[in-house]
């Protein structure tokens, strides 16, 4: 039988390890001398939630699934009925081709072609590669339509570390703003943090938060950080295009029990409504290619002379 999510590519690097997923070049799994450092899936399911995912080329969500190119009303599949709304861009079920693989790193490429709502060619690719800072995400897409097309990249791993409950966890993200959004999740403003319940600058318990939020105006260098009460961490870190982040709170999670949490970080080029509002938004020219980083680095992890000399 063959998986759902397509071929699975083995990864390691002392006692880093990875399972990378041909559909969607999702992240099944990421760890640390058999400490998990994201919500893992079995090899049988579907990436519950959109766990570990790509998002591109928009990450988060389009209003209606509607923009406009020209003045010309672009209409895109509505891929969250619920919510009326278009998620997570246009390879979230697509598979992808191997490029090259060694054992701590592959590449694999992915391509877009024309399709209602969006009327670009896009070359994609991802390189997951594990090292002594973690796991390293490299993004590039190429622009081959002969008009400028409008792209945003992200990304869906929910963290955590090890066997402690996520709840349990303190969740530290530098952010100036929140976008605000409505009943279905869209964005209608924007609000400083400061003296807010969403300023988690000082760090907040994953137990006391409630949130399916953006967040914007990020500090630099960009780094978003889980820590336990024994001092491991685990930071999800951009370059400077990743400037917006979400996060999620989700107390539903296929593989939890009834009320656990799952803490999704999801970094991201531009925030929602990106094709709409034109935040964060990079048009790249024909055959121009753009390249993004992001990652996963753990410490405070015993057992390894590499990791346990970081910093």
């Amino acid at each position: 039988m063959r998986a759902p999510t397509g071929e699975q590519y083995e990864l390691e690097f002392g006692d880093l390890t990875a399972t990378i997923t041909q559909v969607a070049a999702g992240i099944r799994t990421l760890r640390y001398g058999g400490a998990d450092l994201i919500e893992p899936f079995p090899e049988d399911s579907t990436p519950p939630s959109a766990d570990g995912i790509v998002l591109v080329p928009w990450p988060n969500r389009v209003k209606d699934g509607v923009w406009e190119l020209d003045g010309v009303p672009q209409r895109l599949a509505i891929t969250e009925p619920a919510l009326g709304n278009a998620s997570h861009g246009l390879l979230r079920f697509r598979p992808y081709a191997l490029v090259e693989r060694s054992d701590s790193a592959l590449t694999q490429a992915a391509t877009i072609y024309p399709e209602s709502g969006y009327p670009f060619v896009l070359d994609t690719t991802v390189t997951h590669e594990l090292d002594t800072e973690g796991l390293t995400v490299t993004h590039t897409v190429t622009n081959r339509s002969p008009r400028p097309a409008p792209v945003a990249i992200g990304a869906h791993p929910y963290l955590r570390i090890g066997d402690v409950p996520p709840a349990q966890l303190t969740l530290t993200v530098h952010a100036g703003m929140r976008f605000e959004t409505d009943d279905r999740l869209n964005v209608i403003g924007e609000t400083p943090v400061a003296g807010t319940s969403y300023d988690l600058g000082a760090g907040r318990v994953v137990a006391d938060l409630d949130l399916n939020d953006g967040f914007g105006d990020l500090a630099s260098p960009v780094e978003h950080t889980l820590a336990a009460a024994d001092g491991r961490t685990v930071t999800l870190w951009g370059d400077a295009s990743f400037a917006y982040v979400q996060l999620f709170t989700h107390r539903a999670f296929a593989t939890k029990e009834a009320g656990e949490v799952a803490l999704a970080v999801e970094p991201m080029t531009a925030p929602a409504n990106a094709l709409n509002t034109g935040r964060g938004l990079r048009w790249l020219e024909p055959d121009e290619t753009w390249t993004a980083q992001w990652g996963i680095r753990p410490r405070g992890f015993a057992g390894d002379s590499y990791l346990a000399s970081w910093g």
